[in-house]
């Protein structure tokens, strides 16, 4: 935020309010005083607001939200475009179009209407290939639509916030705001209500000096939130990348051997002897198959040799 000092502020003729007669009660914890019935804003409070102001829209846009420039004032209209421009946000400075955005969708229709205008009249707007008399009718249609909607012509869908240079004559745009549940930051004289702004910023709306030092600051705000949010956008898409250069820039370490756990192996082993049929018992069964199967030869022979002792012994 710039350093803006209250000197600037005494300059700029921001501590000036309406006549007393013309005061909202409830503005009455911003006014310092009255003098030559004119009441005298507090200025103290407006650069603590403002400062809270700043913070809060900076916030804002470092979360991606979007910002409505609005003030139709005639001698503020200029300065509302330049710092709406300079932030590339969206503005109205000439009239409120009721329903501009409670009815968004048709307002999205007369907004494409003047982009076909604009189509038909080529940059140095020239109408080239079209007949005088309907490039006349197309011209005046074009410049009505330029005036109330040249500014939110790149608005592709509702803000989420509106800031508004002077909440007693934009009070539609501040309704709308309510009925959709939009933020609004305004600046609210001794004649505004303050009870339907959610940031407010007591000050001097009719002084084109004080109103370019309430949009500059507002303007920077969005300026350097979008600046954050780009460098976070930035970081998160490279942290990836960084990570896998580290990862191929360090040598590869060698990986140190599985061994398995001896519980494992043995476990194996018993599985595996379980599984496979006991080796002797097949070459055991197999001779006593063989012996089954043969004559018992040796027994009759042994049988014999007694009996031819016994007829030997007799016969001498």
């Amino acid at each position: 935020m710039a350093v803006l000092s209250m000197k600037q502020f005494l300059e700029a003729g921001a501590h000036f309010g309406h006549q007393t007669k013309r005061w909202h009660p409830a503005m009455a914890p911003y006014i310092y005083g009255a003098k030559g019935g004119i009441h005298i804003i507090d200025l103290r409070q407006t650069l603590r607001k403002l400062k809270d102001a700043y913070d809060f829209v900076k916030k804002s846009s470092a979360q991606g939200q979007t910002v409505l420039f609005v003030g139709t004032k005639p001698q503020i209209s200029r300065v509302v475009r330049e710092e709406a421009e300079r932030c590339n946000s969206s503005f109205v400075n000439y009239r409120w179009l009721g329903g501009l955005l409670t009815n968004f969708s048709t307002v999205r229709e007369s907004i494409n209407r003047l982009q076909q205008y604009e189509d038909m009249a080529g940059e140095d707007f020239s109408y080239e290939g079209v007949i005088k008399k309907e490039a006349l009718r197309v011209e005046r249609k074009r410049v009505k639509l330029e005036l109330s909607l040249g500014g939110v012509k790149t608005m592709r869908s509702l803000p989420t916030m509106l800031f508004v240079l002077d909440a007693h004559k934009e009070h539609l745009a501040i309704k709308e705001a309510q009925k959709l549940g939009l933020t609004i930051v305004a600046v609210a004289d001794t004649n505004c209500n303050p009870n339907s702004i959610d940031c407010i910023i007591p000050g001097n709306d009719d002084s084109p000096r004080a109103v370019f030092l309430y949009a500059n600051v507002i303007a920077t705000a969005i300026l350097e939130g979008r600046g954050e949010l780009a460098k976070n956008r930035k970081e998160e898409a490279s942290a990836p990348k960084a990570k896998v250069v580290s990862a191929a820039g360090q040598a590869p370490t060698p990986e140190a051997p599985v061994v398995e756990p001896p519980a494992l192996e043995s476990a194996e082993a018993k599985a595996a002897s379980a599984a496979e049929p006991p080796a002797p018992e097949a070459p055991v069964a197999e001779a006593k198959a063989a012996s089954a199967a043969e004559p018992p030869a040796p027994e009759s022979a042994a049988g014999e040799a007694p009996d031819t002792a016994t007829e030997s012994a007799a016969s001498a």
